[in-house]
């Protein structure tokens, strides 16, 4: 297999791990192991939190078809762990340092793609409970939200005369 197909593979389990872990974040996390993300919406004092168990739930099949794919000279299942690991390290970074700021690497941005996924995961915190949520995934928003920013932006803009 050559480095083409490898990347194309990596690239593309990269993008389908958006759907999966959105799906994941719907059903799952909001669903039969709302125990383990409950802590998540609804904080109690420390550092870890119960939800971040789910960080094995995909390390742990990442992990597993990296070594087997190299182990076994079977480069697809290399690529596609490696296409896990490249989200989850993507995950790591937007949700636990952009968003939640658990470490504080970064200062507060004024980029719009980081302000609207920064909302649109506040929409998602609004809700304490499991039911009637909004914005499961992490990458990709809904337009509304890329709007509301863009609409704030515009707004600040302006000005002050038409305040």
């Amino acid at each position: 297999m050559n480095w083409i197909s490898v990347s194309f593979i990596t690239i593309a389990t990269f993008a389908l791990m958006e759907g999966v872990t959105w799906l994941t974040h719907r059903f799952v996390m909001h669903g039969f192991l709302w125990y383990l993300h409950k802590d998540h919406h609804q904080p109690s004092p420390g550092f870890f939190e119960k939800n971040d168990a789910f960080f094995l739930i995909f390390a742990i099949p990442s992990w597993l078809c990296i070594m087997v794919g190299l182990q076994k000279e079977v480069y697809w299942m290399a690529a596609i762990g490696f296409g896990i690991a490249l989200y989850g390290m993507s995950y790591f970074i937007v949700h636990e340092v952009i968003i939640h700021q658990r470490f504080k690497w970064f200062s507060r941005s004024n980029n719009t793609y980081v302000k609207t996924i920064r909302w649109a995961h506040k929409m998602h915190h609004k809700h304490l409970n499991k039911e009637e949520g909004e914005s499961f995934g992490m990458l990709i928003v809904a337009r509304k939200y890329w709007k509301k920013i863009q609409a704030e932006k515009m707004r600040n803009k302006m000005p002050s005369s038409y305040t």
